[in-house]
């Protein structure tokens, strides 16, 4: 081969490995492990796989540094739950473009968990002593395609390590459906291989977790293939059913198991938010897998410290008036509505859920020695200097914990919960909607776990009442329904972008909307210091200026997935790129 063959071959290889990314420089074990030394113990593999328990891997989306400080309450900014001032989301705008490199295209973490695969059999130790690490690197593999997936749709599935001139570094993707296939596949066998019991009290993978990550894959993509189908995301002959059954049965192996149960105490009014901000989840029946910090090793974050202030985050009108009020009716037609005049009036007879979720005045801010401080401090003040910017003036309360003992300005050992059991309930039900199969038993062992837990009416589904303001009129109830307690419920928790994503949503949602706040002026709240626009209406209306009166410009043929980089496109033109890019 020529000189300058090799080179292009080299060039090729690390592209397509690592989009040039820093995970490729961290190449571990390749350039530092001698493979005859290494992976011959159960320790070995342990050690190996310990590389991707990391919270990039467990939160996908690109996330700021404050976002990533404060957990997962700050990492819905990229839909209609959530805004920063001054950040419009490029995706939701239609204003990304196609990158030379990176953009997320990066198959390092792929890389390295098959390259265990190549070398794990080399341990010497019996099966039962490594079986653990074996599930947790199919588990690893199905977590990062399935990130990798959710922003490219087709991908290159890859289970070898290639060389400088493997067939794999200039193939084309692999349809999305076909990757899926392979994502249950590997969680299949992590299923197969992960222990029952939660081990290092609930913070490494185990049977359950894998089950509840199954159900959230399959729903996903039977979502996709359904709502996106006849579009240039969809794909050939769609089978969406295939994977709702799948996501059913991987919930109900779940549900059935007797482990897992919704937190409560019995308190309606302080449960939601009590149990988000809870110091450790080591017994925890309600959470599934969880990420521990900690001072002495440290890996700490600072989603108090940051969580404190708005510091120009602001939940969304649309939001807040999706919450029911307490007979179980929409605002649109319950007598029990407070109106818009007063934010207390607006949260009152509303789902617990809401004033658990959102800074209300009389909510406790700080609480130092046994002397609290309430909200009203900050209400009073909002919008007059930089940290106390919310430019819809609904802060966002969820996540933050007041008792200025969990506060640390060098960094907090709170911890981060990453999945939990209130979603395979969700997941549950959905599927089981989208089948066409539900039946008010289902509702019984599912949504209304939820609802109980906070003194909320059951769904009923011979009654529910019709909401002329539904996100999807042209849906069956039920479904509106089921989606909107899966928004009311996992607000703030990284999964509202991709539930739109699934369900083709954007032109209901995204398109030419723009996110409004609070009513404010003589007939509505008073806020002394915010100089945002406000709508006719006398709605904060914070992003007008930015937007005009034709909202985000979000492209329904294109924004839905990421573009390819330009370089690969380049070293491989096979790859193609994604529609309307």
């Amino acid at each position: 081969m020529k000189k300058t063959a090799i080179i292009y071959s080299l060039i090729a290889l690390l592209a397509i490995l690592s989009s040039c990314d820093d995970d490729y420089l961290e190449r571990y074990p390749l350039d530092r492990v001698s493979e005859g030394a290494f992976f011959t113990s159960s320790k070995d593999l342990e050690i190996y796989v310990n590389r991707f328990y990391s919270t990039g891997v467990f939160i996908a989306e690109n996330l700021s540094w404050y976002a990533f400080s404060r957990g997962r309450y700050s990492s819905e900014t990229h839909s209609d739950n959530m805004l920063f001032e001054n950040e419009i989301s490029e995706r939701l705008h239609g204003t990304r473009v196609v990158p030379a490199a990176g953009g997320g295209w990066s198959y390092g973490g792929i890389r390295s968990v098959n390259y265990f695969f190549e070398h794990y059999q080399k341990c010497e130790a019996p099966l039962e002593e490594y079986q653990q690490y074996l599930g947790e690197a199919y588990f690893f593999r199905a977590l990062i395609y399935f990130n990798l997936l959710q922003d490219f749709g087709d991908v290159v599935w890859i289970t070898t390590v290639p060389g400088m001139d493997s067939e794999e570094l200039y193939t084309a993707r692999t349809p999305r459906n076909e990757v899926v296939d392979h994502i249950i596949t590997d969680l299949d066998s992590a299923i197969h291989y992960l222990t029952e019991e939660r081990i290092e009290k609930g913070t490494r993978i185990n049977r359950w977790y894998a089950l509840g990550f199954q159900s959230r894959v399959a729903l996903y993509e039977g979502s996709w293939e359904r709502y996106h189908a006849g579009s240039a995301f969809g794909v050939d002959n769609p089978d969406p059913d295939k994977y709702f059954t799948r996501a059913v049965a991987a919930a109900e192996e779940v549900m059935n198991s007797g482990r897992f149960e919704i937190y409560s105490t019995g308190n309606p009014e302080k449960d939601y938010y009590d149990f988000f901000v809870l110091p450790d989840y080591s017994g925890s029946k309600s959470v599934m897998f969880w990420e521990k910090f900690s001072i002495a090793l440290d890996k700490t974050n600072k989603i108090n410290v940051l969580g404190i202030y708005p510091k120009g985050e602001g939940l969304t009108k649309d939001l807040i008036d999706s919450y029911l009020c307490t007979d179980g009716d929409p605002i649109t037609v319950s007598p029990l509505f407070g109106g818009y005049d007063t934010l207390m009036n607006e949260v009152k007879e509303r789902d617990p859920r809401l004033k658990q979720s959102v800074w209300t005045p009389d909510a406790p801010w700080k609480i130092t020695d046994g002397d609290t401080a309430y909200w009203e401090t900050i209400w009073l003040n909002l919008n007059s200097k930089s940290n106390h910017y919310c430019p819809t003036a609904y802060g966002n309360r969820k996540g933050y914990n007041a008792d200025t003992r969990s506060h640390n300005q060098s960094g907090e050992e709170t911890p981060m919960i990453h999945f939990r059991y209130a979603e395979v309930l969700l997941n549950y039900i959905e599927a089981k909607a989208e089948l066409g199969m539900v039946s008010q038993a289902d509702i019984d062992i599912s949504l209304k776990l939820l609802r109980d837990r906070v003194g909320m009416p059951n769904l009923d589904m011979a009654n529910i009442s019709v909401d002329p303001d539904w996100d999807f009129p042209t849906l069956p109830p039920l479904i509106n329904e089921i989606r909107r307690e899966r928004r009311v419920e996992l607000v703030s928790e990284g999964n509202r972008w991709h539930d739109i994503a699934r369900w083709a949503a954007a032109d209901e949602l995204i398109e030419g909307k723009r996110p409004k706040g609070i009513k404010t002026g003589p007939d509505g709240n008073f806020l002394e210091h915010t100089t945002y626009p406000v709508d006719d209406e006398g709605f904060l209306d914070p992003w007008f200026d930015a937007l005009g009166a034709g909202g985000y410009g979000f492209d329904v043929e294109r924004d839905y997935l990421f573009p390819i980089p330009s370089n690969e496109l380049t070293l491989n033109p096979k790859l193609g790129q994604n529609p309307g890019w």
